[in-house]
């Protein structure tokens, strides 16, 4: 029987990430690569994609619960910022909706991108968020959290109950670096998951020199 691996990669879409538009599109394509290489590469595991973008005026399900091989790249006109940060709603929405598609024992990836903090959410809050978290995490779900380098990203993510967190400076060469240093954890991950071996969340980014780009093989 095929291992689930449950991809969930939530975006914040709001103005001001239009500094970093070309490298944020350019990387959800090449996190959606690494999966549907992820894929190829573990066949025995059945890996699904949810991918959403939020502002304040959309929460866009690009995909939702889609097998890996039936996903394409995002076109540019998929992704254009605007807006302010609902970020409570947008992570409570997503991660709430793949609650009631994964299953206990699957492998569960939330990965959350923001530039900015939580400042227009109206259904969800803090202590919600955090206590939505904490049950999933007794699942064994993988929570991080990646931001640019005007935020307290640590204190951000320990505010949710989130271990892992990634910290980039809003430019282009810093972005690209930071989805590179993520599609790499990614790898790691599924690596150790393929290798039947345990998975440490606070450690999720922590990554060696020999740990591969999967996407330059």
């Amino acid at each position: 029987m095929n291992k689930k691996v449950f991809n969930l990669i939530v975006v914040d879409e709001s103005g001001s990430m239009e500094i970093i538009r070309e490298q944020a599109f350019s990387g959800m394509n090449e996190t959606l690569a690494t999966i549907r290489l992820m894929q190829e590469k573990y066949p025995d595991t059945d890996q699904r994609v949810s991918l959403v973008t939020f502002d304040s005026n959309h929460t866009t399900w690009h995909y939702d619960n889609t097998a890996a091989n039936q996903t394409k790249d995002l076109t540019r006109d998929q992704y254009s910022p605007g807006g302010c940060t609902p970020l409570y709603d947008a992570i409570g929405k997503a991660v709430s909706r793949l609650n009631t598609q994964a299953e206990k024992g699957d492998n569960v990836l939330v990965t959350i991108i923001t530039d900015g903090e939580e400042n227009s959410s109206r259904e969800w809050t803090l202590s919600m968020i955090r206590e939505l978290i904490e049950k999933l995490k007794k699942r064994e779900w993988t929570f991080s959290l990646i931001g640019t380098d005007n935020l307290d990203v640590e204190s951000m993510a320990s505010s949710m109950h989130i271990d892992a967190t990634l910290r980039f400076k809003q430019n282009e060469e810093e972005t690209r670096r930071m989805f590179c240093q993520e599609r790499r954890a990614r790898f790691k991950f599924n690596k150790a998951l393929g290798e039947e071996r345990a998975i440490n969340a606070s450690s999720f980014f922590d990554l060696k020199e020999d740990d591969e780009d999967p996407l330059k093989f």
